[in-house]
């Protein structure tokens, strides 16, 4: 038993690779358009929608590896082992972020990242320890806060309450991944894990799938926080012959 909760979930890792081409591929026309090397629309349309569904399958597959994670945690922790794994690694994620809040206030100050998608993923993970306790719990949370988030209800109010989606009139940031609604995808996604990986396990059939580039995808699935990091400086290094002088 102890050796199937450990085991990686290939389809989970190249869900994740999925999410990490589907990154970069945006990442690429971004930068095309904001260093008027080519004129996209990023801002709406397709591209928009392409840049919500990535943002969308990155933080589920964050809630069903928070799933996994706090199965095979609590096999082996105390309660209170298991709160500071969490509120650790949170920590170190929410630190990444305010990396990239640093970066971005010193070179692009105009659209500084405050709370972007690391933010939200470190404040989901060190969440963890409530949401692992609750089943339908996060299921209606979810569902109130992407409803909440898509209807507009939250207006205009102060810089303070950026975190939570209300934000001054006019404001600009490269990433702006707030709780509602985007905190509402990572709970869905647990509660999916909780049905689908009970206990850590894998409750359906899978055929196991062989394919080319299956162990690329899952390379990247396993590494996607990495690449996150390092992939932007290696576009902006790639497309720094093509920007105008």
């Amino acid at each position: 038993m102890k050796s199937h909760v450990t085991e990686r979930y290939w389809e989970i890792d190249i869900s994740r690779g999925i999410a990490v081409v589907m990154m970069i591929i945006f990442h690429i026309v971004f930068d095309l358009n904001y260093f008027e090397i080519a004129a996209v629309n990023v801002g709406s349309g397709f591209w928009r929608l392409f840049a919500g569904l990535t943002a969308s399958l990155f933080l589920f597959l964050v809630g069903i590896s928070l799933t996994l994670s706090g199965a095979r945690a609590a096999a082996i922790l105390t309660r209170r082992e298991y709160i500071l794994k969490f509120i650790r690694r949170g920590l170190f994620i929410m630190g990444l972020g305010a990396g990239i809040t640093i970066i971005t206030w010193l070179a692009v100050p105009e659209a500084t990242i405050i709370f972007g998608i690391l933010h939200l993923i470190g404040f989901s993970v060190m969440l963890a320890p409530i949401f692992l306790r609750l089943f339908w719990g996060n299921l209606l949370a979810g569902v109130v806060l992407i409803t909440a988030g898509l209807s507009g209800l939250l207006r205009e109010g102060p810089c303070w309450l950026l975190w939570l989606g209300v934000h001054p009139l006019g404001f600009t940031s490269l990433d702006y991944t707030p709780l509602v609604p985007w905190l509402g995808v990572v709970l869905l996604g647990i509660f999916l894990g909780k049905v689908l990986y009970p206990g850590g396990l894998r409750r359906f059939g899978m055929v196991d799938a062989t394919f080319s580039a299956r162990p690329l995808m899952e390379y990247l699935g396993r590494h996607s926080l990495l690449i996150y990091l390092l992939h932007q400086p290696v576009i902006l290094l790639l497309l720094y012959p093509l920007m105008p002088a």
